[in-house]
């Protein structure tokens, strides 16, 4: 009961008008400073970095998915083809140079 009155009261007393700080503080010792400036810059300048780093890359996937989707796939003779070596992975291996190695 003794700590509902104490609540009550402490309720019931009006804010001060300006905000003070604590006795023996400073707004110095409260605020971030130049330094925690510097933390957060770095932080967002990296965050920058990164996210148009990565808008790139997907627009890169994108439009090479758009120009394999419109070239056509390669057509491969029957006689080339072996009974061993099933067709999808036959078109789907890189095409061989004069010298027999893929390109």
């Amino acid at each position: 009961m003794h700590s509902l009155i104490l609540l009550l009261d402490t309720v019931s007393q009006t804010p001060s008008p300006t905000p003070s700080l604590k006795d023996g503080l400073t707004p110095d010792q409260v605020s971030p400073g130049f330094l925690g400036f510097l933390a957060t810059f770095f932080v967002v300048a990296i965050m920058v970095f990164l996210i148009v780093d990565m808008v790139r890359r997907i627009r890169r996937v994108r439009y090479r998915a758009q120009v394999a989707g419109e070239l056509p796939l390669p057509v491969i003779p029957e006689d080339e083809l072996s009974a061993e070596v099933p067709r999808e992975v036959k078109s789907a291996a890189p095409p061989e140079d004069k010298a027999g190695k893929h390109r």
